[in-house]
């Protein structure tokens, strides 16, 4: 086979074993002959053969087992795009390119993704490329420069329509002329003059139809075809073959009316334009979330430097500056309240209703409201690091971003246009030598009107505006979906597998029981315990720690410290080996426990988490700890369990005290005493039972497990919203957010499958009814401009939807 070379940088690797891990993954890929993974230098080199496979799918592959594939990314905005399959003529242009892994045009957010290898390729290579093609890259536009470009283009077309419209109304006029019906109308005869129609009808078809020649012409440059080539050659025939009648007309002295289309090409172009107006209006309407979103930054912030205190742009704000903000105004910025309390209404960012009460130490988001007392908070993210501007980001990549059965329109839409031109042709042949023989008006009539409506922008228009609708009103409820691929995989999920710890439950354990054998006081235990605790980030051990804080008890020395996932902690305290653990840590040190069971069964079956203390290898008691459960757990549970959905809790607890947490919330499956490293495997086994698995964790601890589920939902309550960590992140700590995220996945792909339903019942009902010669031309036009702004109508509904349905 023909092979190639492909070397990518890789991210996230820890050993040997990470290397070894990701050669076996790539080389079970068809088509690649060999991998060959460098973990000192991290790197990966692939041989293969381009025909069976590409780096995109080495990409998924590595991204799946958890790391990351270093990538220069760029986004261009496109200009001159005028079809879907000016879309996908852009991108297979671009994908090709050397260096360029992939390529991902959005028709109707006029932009391009490019994933690519700077050392192969430059983005001026990429702008010189596209430029000799007759379109435009430009480098990316802030969100609020677009939505002013959107404007602009509004009033363009706007006037483009008023100024075809003018000269159009008297063509339309003239039709009153072909009905009898209508003939008690009154027409001046001045209209019915060829001369004066082609007057009114040549700077439509050539200042306003400009835009269709100058399409066509480079679309067939490159040896490709797209809706302008359709319009050009459906008017200009309309126009020219008038032309002709007109000159004849006048060649035989003047005589009479003949029968013209002038009106024909005008009407079409004028309703195609007006089509496009729609079309421009709604597609801004379907960013409206991301508008809502920049709506909510504060433009000023009161900031205190050398003593003083100054109102400033919110641009102007650095991190480490101090931040006055007074009650009922917006935070300006991510920070570190340093002094004051009060409530924080979140609500425009994670979904939360209730105010939160924040005290000197808590974090805060920019954008957030405060509520009451006076604060004095420091900068610590600002500008493009805030979380307001991360979820911005998030959701125009997610927009931007392709799912897969766009990519099946976008095959569709590139070989449509040519197949029309072909079947519009055979009707013009069989018409004018089989129907009509020898009758140029009669073939030419329904000629016209196939080019015309078989136009495929709502072909193109139908995945693109539902992703965008959908995902940005996703991000209004607290969902932010990374790409347009996860918001329709994630409707396809049958099983949820729900981490226990800061996800059924709050993630803020208490310390309630402690129990010591003979020879052991409580304080004396409980210090020796909390001491060693201190040195873990565990939320059991500061449950432990802050447990004994309580009890004013000093902590001791800690001259050793080892940490043992899964199993608990080992730690010389003031001289004395201290064990906190499981039994089988225990166990490991021949402790004998026999004595401390009761106890610890007796813990475990009321939902606490139980822990061995053995001090000097002799066992000391047992340590208790609870962390209760979310009040929305049970319910959202249970709207999981309505919707079909399998719902599994995963954790590390033992059987015992994990049982009892799910008899809380209504879950009967569960899978315990689940070490770290060991969740991913558990997320495989689901996946090997044919299963399509939803992994909810907090995407740190449980980033392995969520990069192998078929979709990972990260719980983000922090500032970072773990965004690199999975799929979805969830900016509610509510798990009813999975079964939302859910439904508005099954609802945006129902509306997608409507939009292609509508673009091919328009083409598939319009085409033959125009060979058969029973749709006008001018009808033609206006339903082909009706059924892109339909489309894009059912996709703005999706903007009112009630995830509680």
């Amino acid at each position: 086979m023909a092979t190639t070379e492909k070397t990518l940088q890789i991210n996230g690797m820890t050993c040997s074993a990470c290397a070894n891990r990701i050669e076996k993954g790539l080389s079970k890929i068809e088509g690649v002959e060999k991998a060959n993974v460098n973990f000192a230098l991290e790197r990966s080199t692939i041989t293969y053969d381009p025909a069976q496979t590409n780096v995109k799918e080495f990409t998924e592959r590595i991204e799946k087992l958890g790391y990351c594939v270093i990538q220069d990314k760029v986004n261009f905005d496109i200009s001159g795009m005028t079809c879907a399959a000016c879309a996908t003529k852009i991108e297979k242009r671009i994908s090709k390119m050397d260096g360029v892994s992939s390529a991902s045009v959005n028709f109707a957010l006029e932009t391009i993704a490019v994933e690519y290898d700077g050392k192969q390729v430059e983005t001026i290579d990429m702008i010189t490329v596209v430029k000799k093609m007759g379109y435009e890259l430009i480098p990316k536009q802030d969100s609020k420069d677009k939505m002013d470009h959107k404007e602009q283009e509004i009033k363009k077309q706007k006037r483009k329509f008023i100024f075809s419209l003018i000269l159009t109304i008297p063509l339309i006029w003239t039709m009153v002329a072909h009905f009898e019906f209508l003939s008690f109308i009154y027409m001046p005869h001045i209209l019915m003059n060829p001369w004066v129609q082609l007057a009114f009808a040549t700077p439509v078809q050539f200042i306003v139809g400009a835009q269709f020649y100058r399409g066509a012409f480079n679309s067939l440059r490159t040896k490709s075809a797209n809706m302008d080539v359709l319009v050009a050659l459906g008017t200009s025939a309309a126009y020219f073959y008038s032309l002709y009648l007109s000159i004849e007309w006048m060649n035989a002295g003047g005589v009479g009316s003949p029968e013209l289309y002038f009106e024909a090409s005008a009407v079409i172009i004028t309703l195609i334009v007006l089509g496009k107006l729609f079309e421009v209006r709604a597609k801004g309407k379907t960013s409206q979330a991301i508008q809502k979103l920049l709506g909510l930054q504060a433009k000023t912030a009161r900031v205190l430097r050398a003593g003083v205190e100054l109102e400033l742009p919110i641009e102007q704000v650095i991190a480490g500056d101090t931040i006055i903000v007074k009650p009922g105004e917006k935070i300006p910025v991510d920070g570190e309240i340093i002094e004051g309390r009060s409530a924080i209404d979140e609500s425009m960012i994670t979904g939360e209703s209730i105010p939160v009460d924040k005290v000197a130490g808590d974090k805060v988001i920019g954008a957030t409201i405060n509520k009451n007392g006076s604060l004095q908070i420091k900068a610590t993210k600002v500008g493009k690091d805030t979380a307001l501007a991360q979820i911005v980001k998030v959701v125009e990549e997610a927009q931007g971003s392709k799912a897969e059965i766009q990519r099946l329109a976008d095959r569709i839409s590139g070989i449509f246009v040519p197949v029309v031109v072909v079947i519009a042709v055979t009707t013009f042949l069989i018409w004018f030598f089989i129907v009509t023989p020898g009758d140029f008006r009669s073939a030419l009539i329904p000629t016209i009107s196939i080019l015309v409506i078989a136009c495929p922008c709502a072909l193109g228009l139908a995945t693109p505006t539902s992703i965008m609708a959908g995902s940005g009103r996703a991000a209004e409820m607290g969902l932010l979906f990374k790409g347009g691929e996860h918001l329709e995989n994630t409707r396809s999920i049958d099983t949820v597998v729900l981490d226990k710890t800061g996800t059924v439950t709050k993630g803020q354990p208490a310390l309630t029981d402690i129990t010591v054998t003979a020879g052991f006081t409580e304080d004396e235990v409980l210090q020796l315990v909390a001491t060693a605790e201190n040195q873990s980030e565990h939320p059991l051990a500061q449950a432990i720690v802050l447990g004994a804080k309580e009890k004013a008890l000093t902590l001791l020395e800690v001259t050793d410290f080892e940490a043992l996932p899964g199993y608990g902690i080992r730690a010389i305290v003031s001289g004395r080996e201290v064990l906190v653990g499981t039994r089988k840590l225990m166990n490991d040190y021949k402790i004998a426990i026999l004595d401390s069971n009761a106890a610890m069964e007796k813990l475990e079956s009321e939902g606490k988490t139980a822990m061995l203390i053995a001090v000097d290898h002799n066992l000391a008691g047992v340590v208790a700890v609870a962390d209760t459960v979310k009040e929305t757990s049970k319910e959202a549970i249970a709207r999981m369990q309505a919707l079909g959905l399998e719902v599994i809790m995963l954790t590390g607890d033992n059987q015992r005290t994990a049982e009892a947490i799910a008899r809380q919330v209504g879950l009967s499956t569960v899978i315990a005493e689940v070490l770290p490293e060991q969740k991913s495997e558990e997320i495989k086994k689901l996946q090997d039972q044919g299963k399509k698995v939803a992994m909810v964790g907090d995407g740190i601890n449980d980033a392995p497990a969520l990069a192998m589920a078929n979709i990972g939902m990260a719980v983000g309550t922090g500032s970072d919203i773990a965004i690199e960590a999975a799929d979805i992140t969830l900016m509610r700590g509510n798990l009813n957010s999975v079964a939302d995220a859910i439904i508005m996945s099954r609802k945006t792909m129902r509306n997608i499958k409507q939009n292609l339903f509508f673009a091919f019942f328009y083409n598939t009902i319009g085409i033959p009814i125009a060979a058969i010669g029973l749709l006008a031309p001018w009808v033609a036009g206006a339903a082909m401009a009706f059924s892109s702004v339909s489309v894009v109508l059912n996709a703005l509904r999706l903007q009112k939807v009630n995830l509680k349905n």
